[in-house]
């Protein structure tokens, strides 16, 4: 018996046919708004990277003492 339905089965899973489907707003909009959210948040990852060395070199230049400044007086 199971060799008769999978002789019957196997045929069946080997031709396909197409399938038409309608995915309409109420899927898309989500899924539009997923992937502008991972490619928001990668370029905000590889922009604080970018943005951390800047950051330390503002940091000394700001913290170093102006000669110039106190030679005047």
């Amino acid at each position: 018996m199971k060799i008769k339905q999978l002789l019957i089965l196997l045929p069946m899973l080997l031709v396909s046919s197409q399938v038409f489907a309608y995915i309409g707003p109420g899927a898309g909009i989500p899924i539009i708004g997923s992937l502008l959210g991972m490619v928001v948040t990668v370029v905000l990852v590889i922009a604080a990277i970018l943005f951390w060395p800047i950051r330390k070199i503002l940091k000394k230049r700001k913290s170093k003492p102006n000669n110039n400044e106190h030679s005047e007086s």
